[in-house]
């Protein structure tokens, strides 16, 4: 970095330029900038949902577009993930407070027999950053503790991952059950994980099959807007 840039003062920029600084600092994984400039926009009166729209989303959207279209990899869409964690971190109890509108809740976890978690967790801090509460349950998942996530936190999204073909049939395990239970109808379920692939999405009766976090974020926000929509429809 530049000692130009070091020298920034972000309290400098008016609201539109801070926005946009913002959104390069999250880019950049730059965690204490992010931080730093929530905490301005908050101070200038902007509400915490609008903070996590216009700045935090929309530099994790950029971040989701290059990373889907191969020009960041992995490493880099972590540190833009914990920048985004940092912001969140203040805005999340705010949010709480204001009772502001998520787009939605996922619950998210490794399923039973696989402790693999680095593609959910990039999966978990993408979803936050496009505006999703996130419920992570972790890793070695079994039926019950999905169950017990359902009930409690009530979420619009299950997603379940996978990384060893050993462990890719749990999957089934989860929405048989949510069969059995007269409950499928009530989730969108999403899989993701290296050895997976649509048609085994399909066969095990899953929404979607999701290459990636990009991919899952894209697909997470189309079955929430027709899901809206149905209610619309209803009402």
């Amino acid at each position: 970095m530049s000692d130009a840039g070091d020298e920034l003062d972000l309290r400098e920029l008016d609201d539109d330029e801070l926005v946009k600084q913002i959104q390069d600092d999250l880019y950049d994984g730059l965690k204490d900038e992010v931080v730093e400039g929530t905490n301005i926009l908050l101070e200038r009166g902007w509400t915490p949902y609008r903070v996590l729209t216009e700045a935090l989303v929309g530099g994790m959207t950029v971040v989701g577009i290059d990373f889907r279209d191969g020009i960041l990899f992995v490493p880099e869409v972590l540190l833009a993930a914990n920048a985004m964690k940092a912001g969140m971190a203040i805005l999340r109890p705010l949010l709480a407070e204001t009772g502001a509108p998520t787009v939605g809740k996922m619950v998210v976890a490794t399923v039973k027999g696989d402790i693999h978690d680095i593609g959910k967790n990039l999966v978990g801090m993408m979803m936050e950053g496009a505006g999703f509460e996130v419920i992570d349950l972790g890793i070695n998942c079994d039926v019950d503790k999905f169950f017990a996530a359902l009930d409690e936190h009530k979420p619009d999204i299950l997603g379940m991952s996978a990384l060893l073909t050993t462990t890719m049939p749990y999957m089934k395990v989860v929405i048989d059950t949510l069969i059995e239970r007269g409950r499928r109808d009530d989730y969108i379920v999403l899989v993701g994980g290296a050895p997976l692939n649509e048609a085994f999405a399909k066969a095990i009766g899953a929404d979607a099959y999701c290459r990636d976090a990009a991919v899952a974020v894209e697909t997470a926000k189309e079955f929430m807007a027709r899901k809206h929509n149905q209610r619309g429809l209803v009402s």
